[in-house]
């Protein structure tokens, strides 16, 4: 398989470069700085040999490598996104390698005290022995979802210097804005041409999922009015306060904080206000559509309630952004069997369990491409404490390996 030496090196010459997509812009991609990262990608691809490498005018990458059997077999896919989230900067990132990780404390940044601990973080204890990647304190990685990429583009590489192993034709695709909800969005499903696909996109080694949340994006927007406070009484209408309400208004426990598993959540992920006007970013998760559509009916009538007493001051824009991709996939259920098997066959012990977020194969999987999604490796994603272990990007490659053996001989 290829060295760790080789994987380490091309996962930090695509993390170094920042990504962050925006999703205040109505470009695509969001962000100038995400075509730096696509125009390296196009000439690594065709470095190596792919075929039919292209990039559009929205930086959507992909390419293809030949089937080398003589029988006709599915065409699959895999794909990662090259942006990082908004959440946490992804400028000037600067990736430690921890060698042979002893289970203890890792001082990320000595001059401020930023410590990764597995008191806190308990998933280190996995990798006791391993390589791990961290940053420097002040930035996220980036593995979401560049060690994605990094598997793919190693994966294709091995394949086309291993000709003995048998595979279809196989089709890769990288994509912008994908954490800011849109990394589908101009996705060219017929173009693409596979049967089904996969998103290298997922965390801990092992994950393999086809079910995700139903989400939606709200923004509410509370009126107030400005008077001179040494004149305001009876006049004044402080926004902020009505924001207060709104957001003591909706259930406290069903945040990301309090729930886990199949439980959905409102999120306040952004507010900015003054007197005047107010404005809170949320978003809205839930496995289940009655539930999700309730979610969005309950933030509505929180509305029209405070309304009644401030006279219209609250209006809310819901917009829905992907849906569970489990009812796409279960009617193509081998596919998610073709993962299963290629994980075991590699001793890697198959955590199938639902995604509490989502994928660009969330959407491709609603445009006619089946697509669940396997696991990446990376572990505390969109922020400063995020790290992966080299082992787990490197069983990745063997996984993508197998499972385009595996897709020839079934």
């Amino acid at each position: 398989m290829i060295s760790k030496k080789h994987i380490i090196d091309r996962f930090i010459s695509y993390v170094i470069i920042d990504t962050e997509s925006d999703p205040e812009s109505n470009s695509t991609p969001s962000t100038v700085k995400q075509w730096d990262l696509a125009n390296k990608l196009v000439e690594e691809l065709k470095a190596i040999g792919l075929d039919d490498v292209t990039i559009d005018e929205n930086a959507y990458i992909m390419a293809t490598l030949p089937s080398n059997i003589d029988k006709e077999v599915p065409t699959i896919g895999f794909i990662s996104h090259f942006d990082t989230t908004p959440d946490f900067t992804g400028a000037n990132v600067k990736p430690q390698i921890i060698e042979n990780y002893d289970g203890k404390d890792i001082l990320l940044n000595p001059a401020d005290n930023i410590v990764l601990s597995p008191d806190y973080f308990e998933d280190l204890k996995l990798y006791v022995g391993q390589t791990l990647i961290t940053t420097d304190g002040t930035t996220l990685l980036g593995a979401d979802d560049k060690a994605g990429i990094t598997e793919i583009v190693s994966a294709m590489e091995y394949l086309l210097q291993n000709p003995e192993i048998k595979h279809g034709k196989i089709r890769i695709g990288f994509t912008p804005d994908e954490e800011i909800g849109r990394g589908a969005h101009k996705f060219d499903v017929q173009k693409f041409g596979a049967d089904w696909a996969y998103t290298m996109d997922g965390s801990q080694i092992g994950e393999l999922e086809y079910e995700n949340f139903n989400a939606a994006g709200a923004i509410v927007t509370i009126k107030g009015k400005i008077v001179h406070p040494g004149y305001a009484k009876g006049k004044m209408i402080n926004s902020m306060y009505i924001a207060q309400e709104y957001i003591d208004g909706l259930p406290k426990k069903e945040t990301p904080e309090h729930t886990s598993g199949r439980e959905g959540f409102f999120h306040l992920h952004d507010m900015k206000g003054s007197v005047e006007e107010t404005k809170l970013r949320y978003i809205i998760r839930d496995h289940d559509k009655e539930n999700f559509e309730a979610r969005k009916e309950t933030m509505l009538t929180l509305a029209s309630k405070i309304n009644t007493q401030y006279k219209d001051a609250i209006h809310v824009e819901i917009h829905d952004q992907y849906y569970n991709m489990r009812e796409k996939v279960e009617p193509m259920m081998h596919i998610v069997d073709i993962a299963e098997e290629a994980m075991k066959s590699l001793d890697i012990t198959p955590l199938i369990k639902p995604i509490r977020g989502g994928t660009d194969g969330s959407q491709l999987s609603y445009m006619g491409l089946p697509c669940p999604n396997i696991f990446a490796g990376g572990h505390n994603f969109h922020g400063r404490y995020e790290y992966v272990p080299v082992e787990s990007m490197i069983k990745a490659v063997e996984v993508i390996v197998r499972i385009a053996e595996l897709t020839a001989k079934q």
